[in-house]
């Protein structure tokens, strides 16, 4: 009854005009701050029903969140965040979509996400990011589009996607990666949709597991963007789906290295250097034409060898035949006429 007698406008009249109670205005602006308070929007965002949009505000920090009820989106891109708290968003566990982009984010705490479980969208876009903690995404269960593209990224450390196995959209374009581990990736078994346009890739064989993995996310419907080989300068331009799996290994060190250098395990997955598939066909059109020909070779060397010890045989038969056979002229007249018969015969 207090409360709606002082909220009853108390009015009185002084000079024929209507004027209101201190008492009433004083009341209606606390109101008004605990109705501000308790809708949760930051004074420096704009809310409606499901978003709460702080882009674009020059924001140092992340404001002090207590998000009004149904918020699904924190949309804080195009400010000048660089460190966030691991609590920065404590208070924010209704979220589905949160965008950081466009920021200058360099080290992301391990427990940044922790409290967004029911999180499906993570935009991270252009910053400055070159490491991630292999935790940084665990419990991100629901996740289904991740967005780490222009950045500095040189790898993607194991661990880092073992929750997402239901991605289904991931951009690591332009980055600084130059390979990437198999073992990484095998857990996104929704995945639809990669980038990895924009980097600088090695392709030797230690991106030939990896090769194998995209070949099979190709198999079962994925889509992949150009992926074009940065180094070896003889394979320069050219896709990696279209690199034959024969890539060439890394270089050996060379004589003039330190010797701590030179002591090194040599790269386990060295391999032949890389042939164009012309050259490869001429050199398999080589060794069958030596095959042939050496086929060829020892048959003429055989048939060689066998007139050879024909002719031998021969000789040595004519020879013996002479042997037997009488000279002529000195065979007795009165001999055998059956004897000279079987001479003359053979």
């Amino acid at each position: 009854m207090q409360l709606l007698a002082l909220a009853t406008p108390s009015k009185r009249r002084q000079g024929g005009r209507i004027q209101s109670s201190p008492a009433l205005l004083w009341f209606l602006c606390a109101l008004a701050g605990v109705l501000g308070r308790g809708s949760g929007c930051p004074s420096v965002c704009v809310c409606n029903s499901t978003d709460v949009d702080c882009s674009g505000r020059g924001l140092l920090s992340v404001p002090a969140l207590n998000l009004p009820p149904g918020s699904r989106a924190l949309l804080l891109p195009n400010n000048r965040l660089s460190v966030l708290p691991a609590d920065a968003f404590s208070n924010a566990s209704s979220l589905e979509r949160l965008d950081l982009s466009n920021n200058f984010l360099d080290n992301l705490p391990a427990a940044l996400f922790r409290d967004l479980a029911n999180l499906t969208e993570l935009v991270l876009r252009n910053n400055s990011l070159t490491v991630l903690d292999r935790d940084l995404f665990q419990g991100l269960t629901q996740l289904r589009r991740l967005d780490l593209s222009l950045n500095g990224l040189s790898a993607v450390p194991l661990g880092l996607l073992d929750d997402q196995s239901g991605l289904n959209w991931l951009s690591l374009a332009t980055n600084r990666l130059h390979a990437l581990e198999r073992a990484a990736f095998e857990p996104l078994a929704n995945l639809q949709y990669l980038q990895l346009g924009g980097n600088p890739w090695e392709c030797d064989c230690n991106l030939r597991d990896f090769k194998h993995w995209i070949e099979w996310l190709l198999y079962r419907g994925g889509r992949l963007d150009a992926v074009e080989c940065t180094l070896p300068k003889d394979l320069r331009g050219r896709d990696i789906r279209g690199v034959p799996v024969e890539i060439r290994g890394s270089p050996q060190p060379s004589e003039s290295a330190p010797a701590a250098d030179a002591a090194a395990p040599a790269p386990d997955c060295v391999r032949q250097r890389y042939r164009p598939v012309s050259v490869r066909r001429a050199i398999g059109t080589v060794v069958i034409a030596g095959v042939v020909c050496g086929i060829v070779c020892i048959m003429m060397v055989a048939a060689a060898a066998y007139g050879c010890i024909y002719a031998s045989l021969m000789a040595k038969y004519q020879r013996e035949l002479k042997k037997r056979q009488p000279l002529m002229g000195d065979g007795d007249a009165d001999g055998d006429a059956e004897e000279k018969q079987i001479s003359s015969v053979a």
